[in-house]
């Protein structure tokens, strides 16, 4: 009980500290846009005012929901790609030696070069969205999940050699619990990344869903709604960061330090 109360003290200070930060924010916002035209820095209550707008609010909410959908997919094809070859590559001298030149190659380009590639191949809509998410997010869980799957201790799997365990026994006994701190801190930086591209997707390719909100906003000197759609990517972002943190917390309680 002393062990629960005192975690259920730590998350209330935890939450009273996070919102104390945010209202000083919020403050200090304020105080930045009341000495600046509103079209450079609006205020916090303009913005306010633009979410209040039942037509403003109800296209945001379809056009989130919209960009939710590549983004989901974009991340799960990611993780599909990452996970089982980060494992792969991390335990094997011969495929690290084979792909970690290209990767580290193709990681160095950023993802906006390839643009003009992704037009052609996959015209302007969802598909190429939906790559774009892929090419952003896929060489950053990447890296984190070889340099996971090398982190392994040697001692683990001979344990598991003495027992008779298969390769595939100790890769989904030892090497997978093993790696799951880093597979979790991939998942936070590939949601991040995830975000990223889903907007910038949305900008450089059919003007559609939030970067199309963003766009029409811009073209009216509406610096409140630009404003508020960058706010929500941020919120989106947290939202993301949040659920995961708290799954890490859960499920690798062994792990994640109070």
């Amino acid at each position: 009980m002393t062990a629960i109360a005192a975690a259920r003290r730590t998350a209330r200070r935890t939450t009273m500290i996070s919102g104390l930060s945010l209202a000083l924010g919020v403050c200090l916002w304020q105080l930045m846009a009341s000495g600046i035209s509103d079209l450079i820095l609006p205020p916090p209550t303009d913005v306010l005012a633009r979410l209040m707008d039942p037509a403003f609010f109800a296209r945001l909410s379809r056009a989130l929901g919209q960009s939710l959908v590549p983004l989901a997919l974009g991340f799960a094809i990611s993780l599909g790609v990452a996970v089982p070859l980060g494992i792969a590559i991390g335990r094997s001298k011969s495929l690290s030696r084979m792909f970690e030149p290209v990767i580290t190659a193709i990681y160095a380009i950023p993802p906006i070069a390839f643009v003009p590639f992704l037009v052609v191949w996959f015209g302007l809509f969802f598909p190429a969205r939906v790559a774009l998410v892929v090419l952003m997010t896929v060489f950053d869980v990447l890296q984190v999940i070889i340099a996971g799957a090398r982190d392994v201790r040697p001692g683990l799997l001979d344990v598991g050699r003495s027992f008779g365990a298969s390769p595939v026994a100790r890769t989904r006994l030892i090497v997978l619990p093993a790696l799951s701190p880093f597979l979790f801190a991939g998942l936070r930086v590939g949601f991040a990344r995830a975000v990223n591209g889903t907007i910038t997707a949305e900008l450089f390719f059919a003007a559609v869903n939030l970067g199309a909100i963003m766009k029409r906003a811009t073209e009216n000197f509406d610096t409140a709604g630009v404003l508020l759609v960058v706010l929500l990517v941020c919120l989106l972002g947290l939202l993301g960061q949040a659920i995961i943190t708290l799954l890490e917390t859960r499920l690798l309680h062994w792990h994640v330090r109070s």
